[in-house]
C-alpha cells in the first residue's frame, strides 16, 4: 500500500527505535522472573531456562532468513510481519498453560529477531548518506538500552500485576507500533529478485539445536552419554556443511565472504563472545539474588529487588553506550572495543569471587554496564566504517546475529554449569554461580585477545565518500 505522503525520516525513525526497542526489550523482560515461571509452571531450571534460549535460538535464525525475505517482499512489509510474529507470540505466551506452550509461544516472539537488520536497512534507504552511519549508532544504543532495561521494568510489573503481563503489555505495545509502522514507514525503494536460501537455514538451526541441546542437558544426561557426544558430533558436521552452503550460494544468509575484511571478522568474533557473557550475565546474576538466605549465600531479594539491584548496569550501559561515538575524537573503536572486555572480564572475575554483599554486586554490574556501552556501540560503529555503503545493512545484521548465536551459547552453558551443582532444599549450590562467573570472566578475557587483532587506524572516510572495497562480493540487501 502506497503512502500517500512523504515522511520525514526523523518520524520514520522514531517508529524504528519504537520497533527495535520493544524487540530488545523481549530479549531481557523474562530474565529476572525464571524463578518465578520455574515456580508456577511446575518444571526445573534447565527447562525453563530454554524460555531465554529458544527465543535467542529463534532469532539467530530469523535474523537473516527474514533479513533475505526483506529484500523481496520489502523492508516496510518485513517490518510489519516481524512485528506480527511478536505480538503473537506475546498472545500465545500470555496464556500458555505449560512451559512447553511457553517456548512455543518464544519462537515465535524470536521470529522478529528480523526488525533489527530490517532497520538498519531502512535507515540506509531513507536517510542521506552523511547520516546512515551516526543514526545506525543510535539505533545500536536503542537496542542496547531496551536489552538491559527490561530486566529493571520486569520487577514493578510482576510485584503490580502477574508474569503474564510481562507478555500482555508488550502484545499492546507491539500492536500499537505496527499499526503506526503500516501509516508512517515509506514503501522499500528497492527490491531484490531471487530466492531464499532455505538449505542455509535449516542448517543453520540444525547445527544450533544440535549444539545447544547437550550444552544445557548434558548434566542430565551424561557428558559422556551416547546423545551428548552424538549431538555434539553432528553439530560440527552441520556447522561445516553450513559454512560450505554459505561460501558457495549467491544468496547467503550470512555472508561469508565479507568475513574475510580483518576489521569484520575480529569485530564480530568478539561480538560471539560478548553476547555470550552479557546474556550469561543477564540470565544468572538476578535469579542469584533471588536465591533464598536459607541457601548460605543468596539474597532471597524479590523481582523488583533484584532489577533494583542491577539498575547500575543499565544506567552505565546506556550512558555509556550514549557517548561512546563522541568518544571516538579521542578513543578509537578498537581501544574502546578493547576497554569494555577488560571492564566485563573485571566484573565477571568480581561476581565470581565477591558476590556476598548487595554493594559488591551493584558495584560490580554498574562495572560491567560502562565495558557492555562501550563493547555495544563501538562494534557497530567498527563494522560499518569497515564496509562500503550498500552492505551497511548487511554487515550490521550480522554483526547483530552472531551476538545473538553468541548469547544462546553462553546461556546453555551457563545453564548447565549452574544445575550441574545442586545445593540445599533443590536449589543450585553456591559453587555452580562462581564457576560460571569465572568461565565468563574467561570468555571476556578472550574477547580482549581478539579485540587487539582489530585493524588500526585512524577513522575512514564517510560511507558514502568510501571506496568498494569488497569489489567481487555481490551485494547483499539486509
Amino acid at each position: 500500500m502506497p503512502r500517500l505522503y512523504q515522511t520525514s525520516p526523523r518520524v520514520t525513525f522514531a517508529v524504528l527505535a519504537a520497533a527495535a526497542a520493544a524487540f530488545a526489550l523481549m530479549q531481557s523482560l523474562v530474565t529476572p522472573v525464571l524463578p518465578v515461571i520455574q515456580r508456577d509452571l511446575h518444571t526445573d531450571t534447565g527447562t525453563v531456562t530454554w524460555v531465554l534460549t529458544a527465543w535467542l535460538l529463534a532469532a539467530s535464525v530469523a535474523t537473516p532468513l527474514m533479513g533475505r525475505v526483506a529484500d523481496m517482499i520489502g523492508k516496510d512489509r518485513a517490518l510489519l510481519v516481524a512485528l506480527a510474529s511478536i505480538a503473537v507470540g506475546c498472545l500465545v505466551a500470555a496464556i500458555a498453560p505449560t512451559v512447553g506452550i511457553l517456548i512455543a509461544a518464544r519462537v515465535l516472539q524470536g521470529l522478529g529477531g528480523a526488525i533489527f537488520p530490517v532497520s538498519f536497512g531502512i535507515i540506509r534507504d531513507e536517510f542521506p548518506p552523511h547520516r546512515v552511519t551516526s543514526a545506525v549508532g543510535v539505533m545500536a544504543a536503542v537496542i542496547a538500552a531496551g536489552s538491559g532495561f527490561g530486566i529493571v521494568l520486569a520487577g514493578p510489573i510482576v510485584g503490580a500485576l502477574d508474569w503474564r503481563w510481562l507478555f500482555w503489555i508488550p502484545m499492546f505495545v507491539v500492536t500499537a507500533v505496527g499499526v503506526l509502522a503500516w501509516f508512517v514507514v515509506p514503501k522499500s525503494p528497492h527490491r531484490s529478485p531471487g530466492r531464499v536460501n532455505w538449505i542455509a537455514a535449516v542448517l543453520l538451526s540444525g547445527w544450533l539445536v544440535a549444539l545447544l541441546l547437550p550444552l544445557s542437558k548434558g548434566t542430565t544426561w551424561g557428558w559422556g552419554s551416547f546423545r551428548t557426544v552424538g549431538l555434539l558430533a553432528l553439530a560440527v558436521v552441520l556447522l561445516a556443511a553450513w559454512l560450505v552452503a554459505e561460501i558457495r550460494s549467491a544468496n547467503p544468509l550470512i555472508d561469508m565472504r565479507m568475513m574475510r575484511l580483518p576489521a569484520v571478522w575480529t569485530t564480530n568474533l568478539v561480538a560471539l563472545l560478548f553476547g555470550a557473557s552479557m546474556f550469561g550475565i543477564f540470565a544468572f546474576l538476578p535469579q542469584l539474588m533471588q536465591v533464598p538466605t536459607a541457601s548460605g549465600y543468596g539474597f532471597g531479594a524479590s523481582v523488583t529487588e533484584a532489577g533494583l539491584l542491577m539498575l547500575p548496569m543499565m544506567v552505565t550501559m546506556a550512558l555509556f553506550g550514549s557517548i561512546s561515538g563522541p568518544l571516538t575524537r579521542w578513543v578509537s573503536g578498537k581501544a574502546q572495543l578493547i576497554l569494555g572486555s577488560a571492564l566485563a572480564a573485571a566484573s565477571c572475575f568480581s561476581l565470581a569471587v565477591a558476590h556476598g554483599t548487595r554493594p559488591m554486586v551493584a558495584l560490580a554490574g554498574g562495572i560491567f554496564g560502562i565495558g557492555l556501552g562501550l563493547v555495544y556501540s563501538s562494534m557497530i560503529s567498527l563494522i560499518v566504517q569497515s564496509v562500503p555503503m550498500h552492505q551497511t545493512g548487511a554487515a550490521s545484521g550480522m554483526n547483530t546475529n552472531i551476538r545473538t548465536i553468541g548469547a544462546s551459547i553462553g546461556t546453555a552453558i551457563v545453564s548447565s554449569v549452574v544445575t550441574s551443582h545442586p545445593g540445599v532444599q533443590g536449589l543450585p549450590a553456591e559453587s555452580g554461580y562462581t564457576e560460571s562467573f569465572l568461565i565468563l570472566a574467561v570468555v571476556a578475557v578472550a574477547a580482549i585477545g581478539v579485540a587487539l587483532l582489530v585493524p588500526s587506524g585512524r577513522a575512514q572516510a564517510p560511507a558514502a565518500e568510501r571506496p568498494e572495497v569488497l569489489p567481487d562480493l555481490t551485494p547483499v540487501e539486509v
